[in-house]
């Protein structure tokens, strides 16, 4: 009587290693799937407002935030009154005892009509928070406002909006990949250390490597900015 031979037959193996085999390409195709959501979701949210910015601008002749009769020209509820800004053409972080107008300009967008959502806004306000400020896919607050804190950070102050930070090196490189040249330090999208009060900034030498982003590093606090 033959006794049966112990292990695996060669078919028996082909098998497994075919079902593993798919296992594995499901969820690598999983994993491309969500990054690529993330990306459009980000790209979608920078693209809207900036939209809203241009809108804004032209029906006000004006900027978001910097706009000086925004308490009489924008409805901002039943016996609200709208921030003004300075109305000096940018939109800036206020100094001591300054309106930061980056935070009241999501008041105006929205007030005006130009974002989905309601912010808030007072003149005393100097830190965002979740009723005066949006947040990116990964519930940090963005920015939009006129300064130099992008690329290299010797560069001359510019209207940009910033993606916040949190955001994993190979989402943002794929960002400025589609909507830009894929560059950190150059283009219309570029490398930005800003992160919200209390938030920690992202580090140049992570998130960049010879002048492109550090896809190998695999670091998840970077950001990025669109210059307008």
């Amino acid at each position: 009587m033959k006794r049966k031979a112990n292990g695996f037959t060669l078919i028996e193996i082909a098998i497994v290693l075919v079902i593993i085999g798919l296992l594995l390409g499901g969820v690598l195709k999983g994993q491309e799937l969500i990054t690529g959501a993330r990306v459009r979701n980000l790209i979608s949210q920078q693209d809207g407002i900036k939209a809203a910015f241009f809108g804004f601008q032209d029906r006000y002749r004006a900027l978001p935030g910097d706009y000086a009769a925004a308490g009489s020209n924008i409805n901002c509820g039943t016996g609200v009154t709208c921030v003004s800004g300075n109305g000096n053409g940018r939109i800036e972080a206020g100094g001591t005892g300054a309106i930061h107008e980056e935070l009241v300009a999501w008041n105006h967008l929205t007030a005006a009509g130009f974002l989905n959502g309601s912010y808030t806004a007072t003149s005393g306000e100097t830190i965002p928070t979740d009723a005066n400020n949006p947040k990116n896919p990964y519930s940090v607050y963005i920015q939009l406002v006129y300064d130099a804190v992008y690329g290299t950070g010797t560069v001359p102050p510019k209207h940009n909006l910033k993606t916040g930070s949190q955001v994993p090196v190979e989402i943002v490189a794929e960002v400025d990949r589609k909507v830009d040249d894929g560059k950190p330090t150059t283009g219309g999208f570029q490398f930005s250390i800003y992160a919200p009060t209390g938030g920690t900034a992202p580090t140049a030498t992570s998130c960049m490597l010879s002048g492109n982003w550090n896809i190998s590093g695999s670091d998840t606090n970077c950001g990025g900015t669109s210059l307008f």
